[in-house]
């Protein structure tokens, strides 16, 4: 197929039926940019030679020399099937797990997905992240078996071994997908049946078979003969489906297509007496038909001319393959010309999954109505629980109509820098014929000027009225064009300023874009109901609505990788590119003209920035420009993050090694342009307690009172205390009030749970925050319901004494209000209303019963909380957050003279009072309560702030009279290697404190899976080293998984005879803790306690060690 016209484009853009968007997705280094290319090369946008070679959708250079995508772009193709013309938008993603991020932009756009799987590795990590992120987004994929031809030229696999291997990969892939859609059955199971099932006996079960036995799964698989299969190895250019052997066959053979679409893969063999195909290939030991009708003739070919070069042979092939080749492919040195140039032509790989990709992957207009609900049901929200006309737009949706009546709905994914000579409106227009020739007659007048200029410079070397007369001939030319070159030195700034612009990666979902139209933008927390309130129409004045603006597209642009063509108008159901938008989109955001439209559900990300850096410019005047260069980058990177630290440094947060590496060199190069430095990665860790230890690092038995001595490090004085149970009073400095408190560690399952519900505890905050202000939260159903849940669980795993009545007595969640910390009130005679007291209103509305009001908060009840919340946010050890760490407040007394009085006299004269006496008896006490916080600001300061202080530093102290220790944020890490390279592996990871959790050998190949953790702190340069240890033949993949607790205790010292004998005087083994204890101390300037002489009874000189 030739190269087609923009007009062609624009013209398959309003036939929504024949449009498909659909992106590539697969593990590192499976082929997805060189299967592009070959898909690429059918436009004739590139050669077919350069296809697989060119990476023509890698348009960055650290791209082409690392060889891996790092950003997902777009380009639109052309493809005829028959009569039906087709519009492929296609997206090329990264396959390298730090840029998943990218990943989840180009599938939210999409409505289906090419997914890769190397024939010899088989399905990877990344391949499983790509398949949960399809089914994630509702989106239909199919698959490609890439790299066919390592198995032949590398495994050396006979066409049987090869069919069996194809086999298990498919078995492999199916399974990741059946895991998915099992999860999702139980899931809707689960949320549809609250209530169990009663049986007729005394037992309430649940029968979990029954959703998984009535779901319709049929459709779900991969199998060739549902067409949903192609077979390729991209770099030789081939790649094919049944269907093509079918037809081939069936002419050749008599045997009806049909039926050699059902038997092709599968166990079937030919009878070749009986001219017919039967079934039972395996059992009879017949080669089955897949094999001896497709394999076997590929391998062949191969076998002919690359193992063999076999001309005769060859010749032969081409004859009844109908295939003509050049005779310069024919004679080419590489044997890998001449096959490429045969197989490309018999089965070329871009006809394969193109026809693949119309035929099986739906249309714009085919988006289910549950991915549609799913989109417009952001945060807690539902979508039954939406306002009607918000539900009316789902039609809009389904009918993806162009019309102007039909509202406009734009999803931008993602912002990507475009250098603004790239923008085709900056692009040099092809010069006329005329403009050719009046430029060339005016090079040949310069030329000739300046030759005349010369001849007159040589002629009058000498002469001293011809030199005084030459700068009188000249000046008119040499001033015109020293003016001419001095215009662009003027212009210059302007143009560095205009260098870079911003278009916005979207796609229109309803309606027609036009250039120059308005629209509203979605902020993330807005809300339809509100919005229909207060606005109508789309127009530059907007009323202040929240999360709500109203912004201008200037351009609109068709993505063709590296190029960009200009449009006028975009029908629903493409891709496209948006400028203009810079000022009122930061990453993601949702579009249209109808103020009813919800934002659109946050994008899911794989993989969690963790990996932090602080960056400074070399020279401190060039601050603002590192400013400006961070904000670009933090809009044009889906997954960075920046923010300033309370010590004012510029912190930039990322997924991993490569994806740091990336940002700085863009900050270098593209945003800030200047030379900057950044720090060593700033790892995070958190702070815990733990359960007394009952052995010593030797594993002999504690003795009681050794342990109280080794766990109890804090010093007493006249306003603290410590109890020997491990409970911390501490007296504020004014003498006015006594905290008790006491650090008990969770258990482990509640910390995960708090940690995976912090968007619930954050709304369960903020419904009390209105409820304390008067004011009412809207909560949905299913967010009460989930609340609900999460109160039981946490009532189910917090049994035992000790816990007795905990999640009732639930203070404060803390830092931030949200994290995996509980505040508890054990206070006596203080019933404060319970966190949960919301969803107690909540239910009693409900049942109509209007329950009593719990007794009333105390005063300086918010001092208390804010107290754990500073004390939860940097811990003792080293001024990191804590988790995982319950402090019991068990004592709180406050000694007010003045106020008491005030009280007192309040409640005597309480009885009896008529409504217009009671509010002036709340005035009363109101200007009481000012009176006395005026008496309480003594010279320590408000009493308020004391408070604060006293609680912070009474959780400070009770967390150190219990056995402390260090969490490390861990990556799971996935190596792929060979026997060989394994011990190897196996050193790498023991020498950074890996741990092997399992180690699998990969059926059919020579590749062992290893599963490890591995600390953060240790994992900068680990694949570096991986690769040079192993020579190249293994390679990590890295994702952030767990926090997990150091066992050893950073404050650890010898003190039993056993630990003396094993670790010495000195304890001179390294202890982790202390050493990630220290360097987190020594980064934010804080003590560090070690010695600075080491060897203090002998001098040792550098001349010695020398």
């Amino acid at each position: 197929m030739g190269y087609t016209s923009l007009d062609k484009i624009k013209a398959l853009q309003k036939n929504p039926a024949n449009v498909r968007n659909l992106c590539i997705l697969a593990h590192v280094d499976h082929g997805k940019t060189t299967l592009a290319d070959s898909l690429v090369a059918s436009n004739g946008i590139i050669s077919s030679r350069l296809a697989g070679k060119l990476r023509y959708l890698d348009s960055r250079e650290d791209e082409q020399i690392r060889g891996i995508t790092m950003k997902s772009s777009a380009i639109s193709l052309h493809y005829a099937s028959g009569e039906k013309d087709y519009l492929i938008n296609l997206i090329d993603s990264p396959g390298h797990v730090d840029f998943s991020s990218e990943v989840s932009t180009a599938v939210r756009l999409c409505d289906g997905a090419i997914v890769i799987v190397d024939a010899v590795e088989g399905v990877c990590p990344q391949t499983q992240a790509v398949l949960r992120q399809a089914w994630l987004e509702n989106i239909r994929p199919v698959l490609v078996i890439n790299k066919i031809d390592r198995l032949i030229m590398e495994l050396k696999l006979t066409s049987q071994e090869a069919y069996t291997h194809l086999q298990k990969i498919l078995e492999q892939v199916n399974a990741v997908t059946g895991s998915l859609f099992t999860s999702k059955v139980l899931e809707d199971r689960a949320e549809g049946d609250i209530e169990p099932a009663e049986c007729p006996g005394s037992e309430q079960v649940y029968d979990w078979s029954a959703g998984l036995e009535d779901s319709d799964d049929s459709q779900l698989y991969f199998s060739p003969d549902q067409g949903n299969v192609v077979f390729a190895s991209a770099i030789d250019g081939w790649g094919f489906s049944i269907q093509q052997f079918a037809q081939i066959h069936s002419q050749r053979m008599g045997i009806r297509a049909e039926v050699l679409l059902k038997t092709l893969w599968g166990d079937f063999y030919l009878n070749a007496k009986a001219k017919k195909i039967m079934k039972g290939a395996h059992a009879k030991g017949k080669k089955p038909l897949f094999v001896q009708l497709v394999l076997d003739n590929i391998w062949s070919l191969y076998d002919a001319v690359v193992t063999r070069r076999d001309k005769e042979k060859i010749e032969k092939m081409m004859m009844s393959l109908g295939v003509k080749v050049m005779t310069r492919d024919s004679r080419h040195s590489d044997p890998k010309v001449l096959l490429s140039a045969i197989c490309s032509q018999w089965l070329p790989v871009s006809q394969a999954v193109l026809f693949m990709v119309c035929d099986k992957l739906p249309s714009p207009l085919d988006m289910t109505s549950e991915r549609i609900e799913r989109l417009m049901s952001v945060g807690a929200r539902r979508f039954h629980s939406l306002p009607l006309q918000t539900q009316e737009l789902k039609t809009a949706f389904m009918q993806c109509s162009s019309d102007d009546t039909a509202p406009v709905i734009v999803f931008v994914s993602k912002m990507f820098m475009v250098d603004a000579k790239a923008l085709p409106q900056n692009k040099q227009r092809p010069l006329t014929q005329e403009e050719m020739a009046q430029r060339r007659e005016l090079a040949r007048q310069r030329h000739t000027e300046r030759l005349a200029a010369i001849q007159q410079t040589e002629s009058g070397e000498g002469n001293a009225q011809s030199g005084s007369t030459t700068p009188a001939t000249t000046p008119g030319s040499e001033g015109v064009s020293g003016q001419m070159q001095g215009l662009p030195l003027k212009a210059k700034p302007e143009e560095e300023e205009e260098k870079e612009t911003f278009v916005a990666f979207a796609r229109v979902y309803s309606g027609v874009v036009r250039r120059g139209q308005k629209v509203f933008v979605m902020g993330p927390k807005y809300d339809p109901a509100q919005g229909l309130r207060m606005v109508r129409i789309v127009s530059a004045c907007l009323p202040p609505v929240p999360h709500l603006a109203c912004c201008t597209m200037d351009s609109l642009y068709l993505l063709m990788g590296r190029e960009l063509e200009e449009l006028e108008e975009v029908p629903s159901g493409n891709v496209l590119g948006i400028g203009g938008l810079e000022e009122c989109v930061l990453k993601s955001a949702t579009l249209s003209t109808s103020p009813a439209l919800p934002p659109f559900i946050p994008l899911n990300f794989e993989a969690t920035p963790i990996v932090r850096v602080a960056i400074e410019p070399k020279h401190p005047s060039e601050m603002p420009k590192l400013v400006r260069g961070m904000r670009l980058l933090n809009q044009a990177d889906p997954c960075a993050e920046v923010l300033i630290q309370e010590t004012g440094e510029h912190v930039l947060v990322t997924a991993g090694e490569v994806h740091l590496q990336r940002c700085l060199d863009d900050l270098r190069e593209r945003f800030a342009k200047i030379e900057i430095s950044a720090s060593k990665p700033i790892i995070p860790f958190r702070e815990t307690v733990i359960r007394p230890p009952k052995v010593d690092m030797v594993n002999e038995d504690l003795g009681k009172q050794q342990k109280v001595a080794v766990i109890h490090q804090v010093k007493e004085s006249d306003t603290l205390h410590l109890d020997p149970s491990g409970l911390v009073t501490l007296t504020t400095p004014n003498r006015q009030a006594t905290v008790g408190v006491r650090a008990i560690p969770l258990p482990e399952e509640v910390t995960l749970l708090l940690e995976g519900s912090a968007d619930l505890i954050r709304t369960l905050e903020q419904a009390g925050q209105a409820q304390r202000e008067g004011r009412t939260l809207d909560m949905s159903t299913w967010t009460l319901d989930a609340l609900m849940v999460l109160k039981s669980r946490l009532e189910v795993l917090l049994q035992g004494r000790k816990w007795r009545n905990a999640v009732d007595r639930i203070w404060a969640f803390g830092p931030r209000r949200y994290g995996p910390n509980i505040l508890l009130n054990s206070v006596e005679g203080y019933q404060r209303p319970s966190v949960w007291h919301c969803l107690e209103r909540e239910k009693g509305e409900k049942e109509g019963g209007a329950k009593a009001e719990a007794s009333a908060i105390r005063d300086f009840d918010n001092s208390v909380v804010s107290g754990f919340q500073l004390a939860t946010l940097s811990g003792p050890m080293c001024e990191e957050p804590l988790m995982g760490v319950c402090f019991s407040v068990e004592r709180w007394d406050m000694n007010f003279p003045t106020q008491r009085q005030q009280e007192a006299s309040g409640k005597a004269g309480g009885a009896g009072e008529t409504p217009s006496q009671a509010e002036g008896a709340v005035a009363g006490a109101s200007q009481g309560r000012r009176r006395a916080e005026v008496v309480l600001v003594d010279c320590y300061g408000p009493f308020s702030g004391q408070l604060i202080a006293a609680v912070k530093e009474a959780c400070r102290h009770a967390f150190q009279a219990k056995p402390q220790r260090l969490m490390a944020a861990m990556y799971t890490c996935e190596i792929m290697a060979t026997a060989e390279v394994l011990g190897r592996v196996y050193g790498v990871l023991g020498k950074r404190e890996g741990r092997v959790l399992q180690e699998e050998m990969k059926e059919g190949t020579e590749m062992f899976i290893i599963k490890a953790v591995l600390p953060v702190a240790e994992s900068f340069g680990f694949a570096d080293e991986i690769r040079k240890r192993t020579s190249g033949l293994a390679s990590p993949q890295l994702v952030f998984s767990h926090w997990e607790v150091i066992s050893s205790d950073p404050s650890w010292v010898p003190t039993t005879e056993e630990e003396y004998l094993h670790f010495g005087e000195k304890a001179d083994s390294a202890n982790q803790a202390l050493k990630y204890m220290n360097g987190v101390r020594r980064r934010k300037g804080l003590y560090v306690e070690e010695k600075i002489v080491e060897h203090g009874e002998k001098q040792r000189t550098l001349s010695k060690n020398k």
